[in-house]
């Protein structure tokens, strides 16, 4: 797992599929995503590394249910107590009580799909037993109010987290960057992509200068611009 400062108060952990964030508040830490299945000591040490307890970790904000972003959720929980949270309509999928609903692939996300799957741990992994729900609107004490934003599309219980008084943007997986180019794009593997790309939109709308991608790059300028790009599909 790598480990890049983006910024004083924000670092990206990079696993071999999906991303996850750490947000610093003085004397207590957000992380925005959970990587894949086995990911829980590797965060811990990352933590540790940066001169920080695990026990720092306050939250973990899942923007969606996919084991990607999830599967570490209950390891990294169980080593920080730290609360995890996740929107209401993918939360029974975090905690395992049912089968997240399949992406709707179109023809040339299958390839990318199975050489992700690949990449991935296999067989089932531990879930948080508790999950605090989200319905999106709130405002979380991260970041000096860190907004949830609803944007389904990608799942239906996609979340964004929109930070105004830092200017940053977590976007989950409904946007993501190119590994090619760092071309900013609509993100893969949907439910809907129509809804995506108007989910694109409303992300532009917040104005953020720093969007941050559930894969790929993040967007450490001009992050509305592009976002405004990818929403065109």
């Amino acid at each position: 797992m790598d480990v890049i400062e983006l910024l004083p108060r924000l670092h990206l952990l990079r696993f071999p599929v999906g991303q996850a964030y750490l947000w610093h508040d003085g004397g207590e830490l957000t992380l925005v995503d959970a990587g894949p299945a086995g990911s829980g000591a590797p965060i811990a040490e990352a933590v540790t590394a940066l001169g920080r307890h695990p026990r720092d970790v306050r939250r973990i904000v899942l923007t969606h249910f996919h084991e990607d972003h999830a599967g570490g959720a209950a390891e990294f929980a169980a080593l920080s107590g730290a609360e995890v949270l996740a929107h209401r309509l993918d939360a029974p999928a975090v905690r395992g009580e049912i089968p997240g609903p399949d992406p709707v692939f179109e023809d040339w996300e299958r390839p990318l799909h199975e050489q992700a799957l690949k990449l991935l741990p296999q067989g089932d992994y531990a879930r948080p037993r508790e999950v605090t729900e989200l319905s999106g609107g709130e405002v979380l004490d991260i970041g000096g109010g860190a907004h949830i934003v609803h944007v389904p599309g990608h799942t239906h219980g996609s979340i964004a987290l929109h930070l105004p008084e830092h200017g940053v943007l977590f976007t989950g997986d409904t946007v993501a960057a190119s590994p090619v180019d760092g071309t900013v794009m609509p993100g893969v593997f949907n439910l809907d992509r129509a809804q995506v790309l108007a989910a694109c939109l409303r992300l532009a709308e917040l104005d953020a200068d720093v969007a941050c991608f559930g894969h790929g790059d993040p967007a450490l300028e001009q992050a509305a611009r592009a976002l405004r790009n990818a929403a065109r599909g």
